[in-house]
C-alpha cells in the first residue's frame, strides 16, 4: 500500500507515460493511479489507442474518478508527431510534472554484418531519437517553473546499456545512448529542481520478446523458460517510488534484476 506521504507528493500532478499500451508502461499508469487515487491526471501514450482506452477504463473501475487518464495515440519515432504533441493536448493536461520515457523496442537477434537496416532504424528512432525528442518537447514546461525549473524526467534504460551482449548489438547501443544522454542531461540541469532519473531493468517478461521475434510467441516464451523474470508491476513500483521521493532526493541510477540474473548474459535456469 502506498504511503500517505507518497500520495501527497503526487497530488494534483500530471504524469505522462509513453509506451503505455502494455508491459512496464501499462503497469506504471496503474501504479501511479493506485498511489494517488484522489487527484491525479495521467496522459497515457502509445500507438495502439484501443489498448490505452482499455487501460483508462480499468483505472477508472479500480480507483474511481479521482484519476483522469487521457489516452493519446503517439508514435515517438515520428518527430513531427512529437513536435505537435503538447500543443494538441487539452489545456488541463499541459502542465506536465513527470515524464516517464518508457517507449522502446528491440527487433531481431541478427549479428553484423546481417543486421537489417529497417530494424536498426526503428530501434534508434524509437529508443534514442524518440526519447530525446519527447524530453525536448516537455522540458520547456519544466524550465518555466520557479527556481530554474522543476519536474521529473524518468528514462527507462536497460541492463543492455551497461552490459552489451551478442545478438543485441543495436539494442544495446541504443540503451547505452540513453544512458549517456541521461547522465549529460542531469549535469546540464544541475542548477534547477528538475530531477533526471534512469531505471535499468534486467529481464522483464512483457511483449518485449514477442516484438524481438517478430510475433513468434513460441520463441518469446522460450526466453523465459526455467526462470522467474520480473514483470511490469515490479518496475512500475520502482518508477513511482522514484517519483514520490522528497524533492531534494534523486534516485539517479537504479539497476533492477530478477533473482536468477547477475548480468545481461548471466542467468541461472532451472533444469526441466
Amino acid at each position: 500500500m502506498a504511503s500517505a506521504a507518497a500520495a501527497k507528493r503526487l497530488e494534483g500532478k500530471t504524469i505522462l507515460v509513453t509506451g503505455a499500451s502494455s508491459g512496464i508502461g501499462w503497469s506504471t499508469v496503474k501504479e501511479f493511479a493506485r498511489t494517488s487515487p484522489k487527484n491525479l491526471k495521467i496522459i497515457a501514450t502509445a500507438r495502439r489507442v484501443d489498448r490505452l482506452e482499455q487501460l483508462a477504463k480499468e483505472v477508472r473501475e479500480e480507483v474511481g474518478d479521482g484519476v483522469k487518464v487521457l489516452p493519446v495515440a503517439l508514435d515517438v519515432s515520428n518527430p513531427e508527431a512529437v513536435k505537435n504533441f503538447v500543443p494538441a493536448l487539452p489545456e488541463e493536461f499541459r502542465e506536465i510534472d513527470v515524464l516517464v520515457n518508457n517507449a522502446g523496442l528491440v527487433k531481431g537477434v541478427a549479428q553484423a554484418p546481417n543486421i537489417a537496416e529497417e530494424d536498426m532504424n526503428i530501434m534508434f528512432s524509437t529508443n534514442v531519437t524518440g526519447l530525446i525528442n519527447m524530453t525536448q518537447a516537455i522540458l520547456p514546461i519544466f524550465k518555466k517553473r520557479d527556481q530554474g525549473g522543476r519536474g521529473d524526467i524518468i528514462n527507462i534504460g536497460s541492463i543492455a546499456g551497461r552490459d552489451p551482449y551478442a545478438g543485441g548489438s543495436i539494442y544495446c547501443a541504443t540503451k547505452a545512448a540513453v544512458r549517456a544522454f541521461t547522465d549529460a542531461l542531469r549535469k546540464e540541469l544541475i542548477a534547477t529542481r528538475i530531477r533526471v532519473i534512469e531505471i535499468d531493468p534486467g529481464q522483464v517478461e512483457t511483449e518485449f520478446s514477442i516484438v524481438r521475434y517478430y510475433g513468434d510467441k513460441a520463441k518469446a516464451d522460450a526466453v523465459y523458460a526455467g526462470v522467474d523474470p520480473l514483470i511490469g508491476d515490479d518496475i512500475a513500483e520502482v518508477i513511482v517510488f522514484a517519483a514520490t521521493r522528497p524533492e531534494n532526493v534523486v534516485i539517479a541510477d537504479t539497476l533492477v534484476f530478477p533473482s536468477h540474473q547477475a548480468a545481461a548474459g548471466v542467468l541461472h535456469r532451472r533444469s526441466t
